[in-house]
Formats: C-alpha cells, sequence, structure tokens
C-alpha cells in the first residue's frame, strides 16, 4: 500500500505518536511518501527518523492512501491536493476541533490495522468549483467546505445580486454570502447562522453574512443548481475565498458556482455516523 502523508506545522506535543506513526507504517512495509515541507519538519524539528519514506513535492504525489495530519484547515489543504487524483483521505486529528478528522493522534495504530485489514467505507463529498467574467485566473478552483464573498474593506456594504439557474433571486446586501456544501455546514456556514446538512443531502446553503434586512434568511438548493452572483462595492474590490484561500475581484464581477464533477473520497470507520459526530465534536443538544 502506498500512502501519502500531509500535516502541519505545529505539532511538537505530538512528537512520540508521529515517531510511532512512521514506525508502524515502515514496519507494515507501507511505500510512504512525506509532502516536503512537513518531512523536513519530521526530520529538522521534531527529530523523527524518516528513514525507508521518500520526500515529495505535493504536486507529485500519488498513491492509495492520503493522511492528513493536523486540524481540519489540514484536511481542506490535502483535500485541494489530491481531488483530481481520486486519493481517498483519511484524517487524524492534532488540531483543536477536528471535526473533518476521523480518528485522534492517539488512536493511529487502531486506524492503521483497520486500515491494512480493510475495516472501513469510503464516503463521497461534494466539491464546488467557481469561475469568474473578469478573466482573472484562480488555480485551485475548488472547494469542500465554501465559496465565500466577502468584503474587502470593514466599512463598505456588498450588493451582492445572486441568479439559481437563471433565475433571478435577490440582492444580498451585506458583509458577504457563503455558498456552502453539506461537509462546509458545520464550518463557516454554521458560525453566520446557516442550517447543519447531513454531508451525503444533495443539497448547498446560501447563508448571508451580516444581512443588512432581516428578510434575509439562508436558504437550501439543490446542489445541481447553478449559483451566478454578481457583486458591487464601492472600495471597487472584493473578496471570494475558497475554503479560506483568497483573491480579489475587482468590483461589478460575477462568479458562477456549480458542483463540481470531481468529488472527495474520505475515509470512515464502520461505525462512523453523523449523530455521533454531531454530540462528540459540536456538542449537540448539550
Amino acid at each position: 500500500m502506498k500512502i501519502l502523508i500531509f500535516g502541519n506545522e505545529y505539532q511538537q506535543r505530538y512528537a512520540s505518536e508521529l515517531r510511532h506513526l512512521v514506525e508502524v507504517l515502515c514496519k507494515r512495509g507501507a511505500e510512504v511518501d512525506i509532502e516536503t515541507g512537513f518531512y523536513t519538519y519530521l526530520r529538522d524539528k521534531l527529530g523523527i527518523d524518516c528513514a525507508g519514506t521518500q520526500c515529495r513535492q505535493a504536486c507529485d504525489m500519488w498513491g492509495d492512501v492520503a493522511l492528513s495530519i493536523g486540524g481540519d484547515g489540514t484536511l481542506l489543504r490535502t483535500a485541494r491536493v489530491v481531488a483530481k487524483k481520486n486519493v481517498p483521505i483519511l484524517g487524524i486529528n492534532t488540531g483543536h476541533l477536528g471535526y473533518l478528522a476521523e480518528a485522534n493522534v492517539s488512536e493511529i495504530e487502531r486506524v492503521i490495522d483497520e486500515l491494512y485489514e480493510g475495516r472501513y467505507k469510503i464516503g463521497r463529498r461534494t466539491m464546488l468549483e467557481i469561475s469568474n467574467n473578469c478573466g482573472v485566473h484562480i488555480d485551485n478552483y475548488l472547494a469542500l467546505n465554501e465559496v465565500a464573498i466577502l468584503r474587502q474593506d470593514a466599512c463598505s456594504m456588498l450588493a451582492m445580486r445572486t441568479w439559481v439557474n437563471g433565475i433571478d433571486l435577490t440582492t444580498y446586501r451585506g458583509d458577504g454570502l457563503i455558498i456552502s456544501t453539506p461537509t462546509g455546514s458545520t464550518a463557516y456556514n454554521l458560525s453566520v447562522g446557516g442550517p447543519l446538512i447531513e454531508p451525503t443531502a444533495h443539497v448547498l446553503a446560501l447563508s448571508p453574512i451580516s444581512a443588512h434586512s432581516l428578510t434575509m434568511r439562508p436558504l437550501i438548493v439543490r446542489d445541481d443548481s447553478v449559483i451566478e452572483v454578481e457583486t458591487e462595492s464601492r472600495t471597487r474590490q472584493y473578496i471570494v475565498s475558497l475554503d479560506g484561500e483568497v483573491h480579489s475581484l475587482p468590483s461589478g464581477t460575477a462568479i458562477t458556482i456549480r458542483k463540481s464533477d470531481i468529488f472527495i473520497k474520505v475515509i470512515e470507520t464502520l461505525n462512523h455516523n453523523f449523530a455521533d459526530t454531531l454530540r462528540k465534536k459540536l456538542m449537540w443538544g448539550q
């Protein structure tokens, strides 16, 4: 089995667990590729012997499984790298919440055993893709969580005229607008009062940020909807964020958001379910 490893560089407290991970994989005879920055961090900062593994640039990494070691931000970054390669992701949490992660770092040996024994299932997660009408090139045009339209200046309001499948929906006025997948419904979308969505549901959420009208509420649409938003800003620029990766666009630019043909595969334990995740990680009902 070929394992790809991605991680963040804030893991001093987990040095022994990460060392154990490398040892377990090498003992299993896995072919291990570690993303260049994380490899250097493990070797030089944490003093982990990475003998038996390979150091590779992210764009050159192909394999059977990608391990994302960190928080949700690390998993989103991993998703952008492997999205077009059809490589399933297993999230191992060393971050604050790790909502998207399947296991904690203390469970590494069990998780690797289950991986090799085939005791897991694979879930499919919707991704969004965007395009624009002003010719601005965006390399990473895919988003697993959300596409967010945001104001660039704290003192200006955005006017975001929105169409769904060519039908004029409304003009949102406020600080921004979030178009969220079910996976992203528990992230930025939730923080602005958007709905929680079961991860395999075939819907998207449109949630305004600080809307300047009490009548503007989050809206659920089918995930095969094509959403177009033309944004006007007094500062002549506004921001589009794809899972936190920001791009500036000129005022008056229209972006089109649709479900991508590319989807993310996530590895889940056999007893994984949405309700347990809500209760354990979001303290649902407590």
